[in-house]
């Protein structure tokens, strides 16, 4: 079995972070959700686009290790990597934030794998897999040939290019995409390894 998963809002759950960082800087109300989308949709009604864009930046660089993994997550690796799962972790990343300082965002995402005791404890390094272009993640989950892949976008996982042999799984917690009927659909990490089980043993 080879597992592959996504890395950011699927392994990484950057709500409280983003939440933080837009309210230390004085962006947004004590009182909005702590939410990363309530805080991204929060600045660009109030025209702070680039504002948001330099949180970004941050959150995915210099500050992603007060980023939590999603509960239950690790439980999962772990359990998996014990039944003698492949996995690997498949990333759309650039190198750089699109706006403010060049923060090395790859280097950032290990640090956060490292430091939450992912990899390399549990992933070995070399099958993380940070890819610049949407294509080139693409391309990557095909030629680890990943008999399931996770992930928290819908569209990306009906891409026409997704490799149609890979069973697709939508990480979905906070509900967004109830109506969703082409791929399973999970609201927690419990759940998928509830699920996980049952396909190892079957």
């Amino acid at each position: 079995m080879i597992l592959g998963i996504d890395f950011d809002n699927t392994i990484a759950c950057y709500d409280g972070l983003f939440h933080a960082l837009a309210s230390e800087r004085g962006l947004i109300p004590d009182e909005l959700p702590t939410d990363k989308t309530a805080v991204r949709d929060y600045l660009r009604r109030a025209g702070k686009e680039d504002d948001w864009t330099e949180l970004q930046g941050l959150g995915y660089g210099p500050e992603i290790t007060r980023a939590s993994p999603f509960p239950g997550v690790v439980e999962t690796l772990r359990y998996a990597t014990e039944a003698g799962t492949e996995i690997h972790i498949v990333s759309h990343k650039t190198r750089t934030p699109y706006r403010g300082e060049p923060h090395d965002l790859h280097a950032a995402a290990r640090r956060f794998l490292g430091h939450h005791g992912i990899s390399p404890a549990l992933i070995p390094a070399d099958r993380v897999h940070l890819q610049p272009e949407k294509e080139m993640k693409l391309q990557r989950i095909g030629e680890l040939g990943c008999d399931i892949f996770i992930d928290d976008l819908p569209e990306f996982l009906a891409e026409p290019a997704f490799p149609h042999s890979v069973t697709r799984w939508l990480f979905d917690p906070a509900g967004r995409y109830p109506e969703e009927k082409r791929f399973a659909r999970f609201i927690s990490w419990e759940q998928i390894e509830r699920t996980f089980r049952d396909t190892v043993s079957a």
